[in-house]
């Protein structure tokens, strides 16, 4: 069932998708050579105490951090470790906040130092992709919209998106109704409606679409070991252009929640 938001719900949510949209940004500010991706997840989970939010992650059918944290080949759900992150290296962050009852979902792929050119323009093309299918994402569309938009634009640039691994709606709850794959599917055909919040979040990468689960049971790869980027915003369907809740020139410098 697809739960439409009202304006007393979006009095809670829009807060919540600000707490993760800043956090994100400042998680992304952190990054650098030298430092362990558990650095990162730790430096994450002080900013999600100080604005009084808990990880939406940590906890959830047992995910054992607080943030995702998948370089280079991890598509998405990487674990925080010892790893060191090295100059080169492209990161893909995601970030999900419980505050007020409701959460906030949002994901960025940044390069730690500086990149090559073909991971630079993965990068380019996914944070892309994901506007031009939130471009789609107004009343009387159908989530097929958004997913062709989203598949074509990514392909017409020589990349791929993975299929394994989908968008959704969020609210309440981190997974909701409907599915937003980042390619046509036809069972995921809803049309949409003002009030719903989904959180659009294309994964592409530079090979073959393929991808595996490492033995931690959680760390989803490449199959062909190419690199991969990840990008997300919740976003609201409303009676006009779509409202983009974590969108970070939004959220004021001093955060206000």
């Amino acid at each position: 069932m697809i739960i439409l938001k009202n304006e007393r719900d979006l009095e809670s949510m829009r807060p919540a998708c600000n707490v993760a949209g800043a956090v994100l940004r400042d998680v992304a500010a952190f990054i650098q050579p030298g430092v362990t991706t558990r650095q990162v997840d730790n430096f994450a989970a002080e900013r999600i105490r100080a604005l009084g939010a808990r990880s939406a992650f940590l906890g959830y059918r047992k995910y054992p951090c607080q943030t995702c944290i998948s370089v280079n080949d991890e598509v998405v759900h990487g674990l925080a470790g010892d790893r060191q992150l090295r100059f080169g290296d492209i990161v893909s962050i995601d970030c999900g906040v419980m505050f007020k009852g409701f959460v906030g979902d949002t994901a960025k792929t940044v390069a730690v130092g500086g990149c090559g050119v073909l991971a630079q323009r993965l990068m380019d093309v996914t944070d892309q992709a994901l506007y031009v299918g939130i471009a789609e994402a107004v009343p009387g569309k159908r989530v097929t919209d958004i997913s062709r938009s989203i598949q074509d634009y990514v392909e017409n640039n020589g990349f791929n998106v993975v299929r394994e691994f989908v968008g959704h709606g969020v609210g309440r709850t981190m997974h909701e109704e409907p599915q937003v794959p980042n390619f046509v599917d036809s069972k995921c055909n809803q049309r949409l409606r003002a009030g719903m919040t989904l959180a659009i979040e294309p994964m592409v990468v530079a090979g073959h679409s393929g991808v595996k689960i490492l033995k931690d049971g959680w760390t989803v790869v490449t199959q062909d070991g190419s690199l991969a980027a990840h990008f997300e915003h919740t976003v609201l369907i409303t009676e006009g252009e779509p409202e983009i809740l974590t969108w970070p020139e939004r959220i004021p410098s001093k955060l206000k929640v």
